[in-house]
């Protein structure tokens, strides 16, 4: 997928979303940081979003059953894969929930924390990087097994 077909499917989920959420335009558009007239006119397909509203959808609605469907379940990890294509990057090792977390469970080498603030959870690799972040523990959990 290139940068121009994920805004091509962002684009064309946009209203799908917000419906699927409930929100007015009006709403919508603060969520995504545009105006009105800019969603109005996307959603009519007279004007296409572009990279920055369409990560912005992507990543704020990213449990939509719509979003999931047209990026293969992972909205966000295609984001993060279109934004560091033909990069290299090593991401950053956590300092391992030393602060901020308290540790779930261990598997092979893995752990799963929670926030204590916030609550969400995370899946450390056993260099302490971040491999998915979630509020669902279910989905950390089924993540871990499908890699361990």
């Amino acid at each position: 997928m290139t940068r121009e077909q994920f805004i091509k499917e962002a684009n064309k989920a946009l209203k799908l979303v917000r419906t699927e959420y409930g929100l007015t335009q009006d709403k919508m558009a603060v969520i995504l940081g545009i105006s009105k007239k800019t969603l109005v006119e996307s959603e009519k397909g007279r004007r296409s979003i572009g990279w920055t509203e369409a990560v912005a959808l992507v990543t704020i609605f990213q449990s939509s059953t719509i979003l999931q469907n047209s990026f293969g379940g992972d909205p966000v990890g295609v984001v993060s894969a279109l934004a560091f294509e033909d990069v290299d990057v090593t991401y950053p090792s956590t300092m391992g929930g030393r602060v901020w977390w308290k540790e779930i469970t261990r598997k092979d080498g893995f752990k799963i924390q929670q926030n204590i603030i916030s609550s969400h959870y995370r899946l450390l690799d056993s260099e302490d990087r971040r491999l998915i972040s979630s509020f669902d523990l279910n989905e950390v959990k089924e993540y871990l097994d499908t890699i361990s």
